[in-house]
């Protein structure tokens, strides 16, 4: 069974509910804690911005296993949070209107003086799966047979309804912020190792980005695992959230991939699109006839393609009821809708979402 590992980015935000940028205290805390050794995962890291952190799982093969380990790194986090006078957030964006931090190091200063508003503006949290591959020419062929499904994953993540205090009508606005830079977005067949390495030359021979640590591909191979790593989903307002993630994103690398007629780039883009603008609440794009349904239709249909993958790993039950769950509460984005219907201003909606994140 592959091992699969989850990466989540948070907003740091004061008890009252405004970002804080407090990272550098926080990774100094948990510095002083002793280290989870040489195996991926189990710390925390810095983000691009000062008001953000980032936890990331061991690999695990068992479901209940990362659960709890994602439990566990959300509360981790938040005890050294609450240190620096901090709590965390699974927002994918702060409601408020708010001028971010870039941390201080040399890379990200670079970033932010090449890129300009469009770094300026990146406080989004991110949900990064990795999923363990052989070698390189398989976890190509894993990216390229994914691709069509990838807007499912983002529509069921959507947890970025509103920025800078206003709200947008999308359900994951993140996605739209991060499409700014060069490489975001999903991406045509590669073939091979090969077709893919070229790929990354290119960009690089381009100037376009300063290093492959910018290849932000909804999907991608990673530069420091044996893994390939899907990061086109929002933070999870709720953890089973991203264990569902991490389990579709397994199935998906486990069932074959069609060998004829991929979807063009174009139409990928149509249907990203879609899914960040309504998430669950409207249609999105069939990924097998490329017309519109309703979401629980389009969510059905990816858990048809990869239920023998899901039951070969003894996850079908466990992702039947969490995907039960999430249509009948919703998403994340969802979620802080329902918080505003009742009443709740900005500060609120973070409030409530600390409680989320640790619930």
């Amino acid at each position: 069974m592959r091992s699969v590992g989850v990466e989540e980015e948070f907003l740091l935000v004061t008890p009252d509910g405004r970002p804080h940028a407090v990272a550098a205290a926080v990774l100094r805390r948990a510095a002083d804690e002793p280290s989870s050794g040489d195996v991926p995962g189990g710390d925390l890291e810095k983000e691009f911005k000062q008001e953000q952190i980032e936890t990331s799982t061991h690999p695990c093969t068992d479901l209940a296993d990362l659960v709890e380990q994602i439990r566990t790194g959300r509360e981790r986090a938040d005890e050294l949070a609450r240190r620096a006078g901090a709590r965390i957030a699974a927002l994918a964006t702060a409601p408020q209107v708010v001028e971010s931090t870039v941390v201080p190091d040399r890379r990200a200063i670079a970033i932010r003086a090449e890129f300009g508003q469009t770094a300026r503006d990146q406080l989004t949290c991110g949900c990064h799966v990795h999923v363990e591959v052989a070698d390189d020419d398989e976890g190509v062929r894993i990216l390229d047979h994914l691709r069509p499904w990838t807007p499912i994953l983002l529509a069921l993540s959507g947890n970025s309804p509103s920025w800078q205090g206003t709200h947008t009508g999308y359900a994951s606005y993140r996605s739209q912020v991060w499409g700014r830079w060069p490489t975001a977005g999903p991406t045509a067949p590669f073939g091979d190792a090969a077709g893919y390495r070229a790929v990354i030359e290119g960009l690089l021979r381009s100037g376009a980005i300063l290093d492959e640590g910018m290849v932000y591909f909804d999907a991608r191979l990673s530069s420091r695992y044996p893994t390939v790593e899907v990061r086109v989903a929002d933070v999870c307002l709720d953890a089973g959230d991203a264990a569902l993630q991490a389990a579709l994103v397994r199935a998906l690398a486990d069932t074959p991939g069609a060998t004829t007629d991929p979807p063009r780039t174009e139409l990928l883009r149509a249907a990203a699109w879609r899914a960040a603008r309504s998430g669950l609440t409207g249609d999105l794009v069939d990924p097998l006839t490329g017309t519109p349904v309703p979401a629980a239709e389009a969510v059905a249909t990816l858990v048809e393609r990869v239920r023998p993958a899901l039951v070969a790993n003894g996850d079908v039950d466990w992702v039947e009821h969490q995907i039960a769950t999430v249509l009948r509460r919703g998403n994340g984005a969802i979620q802080q809708l329902g918080w505003r219907a009742e009443g709740a201003d900005d500060d609120e909606v973070v409030r409530r979402a600390v409680d989320r994140t640790l619930a």
